[in-house]
């Protein structure tokens, strides 16, 4: 077994190797969500790696979550910028809710065809499980709807009455804490070196303004945080509906057969790998194992 285990951790070192060769960073694999008790774990694993013998200053992180806490999300995008100035993230197969939100930090993101971020949808803890806080908010704010128009029926309103005003507050606290962020990320980084408008017909080649960038950010973000629109937490939002109903560039490699060829060899043998182990959580890079 050992032998055995050696095996898989070269091949996946060498795999590993070949990415970082062409998209010239270091590579990070991610799976699991992403929960508070991860930060220790996942501070002390990019150390390690910065303490390798090949210093790099781009970060490439390969990404499979369903989500998770949108405050541990800042903390770990707080690690990767106090040691890298730039990151790409790469999506083989999803990012979902939170997963999205630290997607939206980096400075470029790459997906093909069958990759999907999905809608923000920022989990709290509610002292017993993990909760996604938008289905609450768009039942309490139906109800009030239902109130004011005399149509709330008591079955209703015994379940609005039960309500914790503290927990909605959480609910909105997130909410406005998921906006923020992504608005801040995607002005500082994924803007970053947007200068001329591409597409907007009436703008076309002028010069982008910070105000400019800022309100694009906040219609990403209030869009990727609209129930309404998306109808399921669980939607796989696709490349195609990010580029064309989000107008979000994405880095689309369905066509680069060379690294179309090198992600899928490596994302694929690992998540393999941690589904024939049922682990539920797995980091990884060309120095851990």
């Amino acid at each position: 077994m050992r032998e055995f285990d050696n095996q898989i951790r070269e091949t996946l070192r060498q795999r590993v190797v070949a990415i970082e060769d062409h998209l010239e960073g270091d590579v990070i694999f991610y799976f699991g969500p992403i929960f508070p008790s991860v930060q220790k774990r996942f501070r002390d694993f990019i150390e390690q790696l910065k303490l390798d013998a090949t210093p790099r200053d781009r970060l490439i992180v390969f990404l499979n979550t369903p989500g998770g806490s949108a405050e541990t999300v800042e903390k770990l995008v707080e690690i990767i910028r106090f040691h890298y100035s730039e990151v790409f993230f790469v999506v083989p197969d999803e990012a979902m809710s939170a997963g999205t939100i630290f997607c939206m930090s980096g400075d470029r993101i790459y997906m093909d065809y069958t990759s999907s971020l999905g809608p923000i949808d920022p989990q709290i803890h509610n002292g017993k499980d993990w909760v996604p806080a938008l289905g609450y908010l768009d039942q309490v704010e139906r109800m009030i709807k239902k109130s004011a128009a005399g149509e709330l029926t008591d079955a209703e309103l015994i379940i609005f009455q039960t309500q914790d005003l503290a927990m909605l507050s959480r609910f909105e606290q997130a909410k406005n804490l998921t906006i923020t962020l992504l608005k801040k990320w995607l002005v500082e980084f994924k803007f970053k070196d947007w200068e001329i408008h591409q597409t907007t017909p009436s703008l076309l080649n002028q010069p982008v303004t910070h105000e400019q960038k800022v309100a694009r950010a906040e219609d990403i973000a209030t869009m990727l945080s609209d129930n309404k629109l998306w109808h399921s937490h669980g939607r796989m939002i696709g490349i195609s509906t990010l580029k064309t109903v989000l107008r979000l560039k994405i880095e689309d490699y369905s066509k680069d057969t060379d690294l179309r060829a090198k992600i899928l060899a490596y994302s694929d043998f690992l998540t393999d790998y941690i589904s024939r182990h049922d682990y539920k959580h797995f980091l990884h890079s060309r120095c851990f194992f």
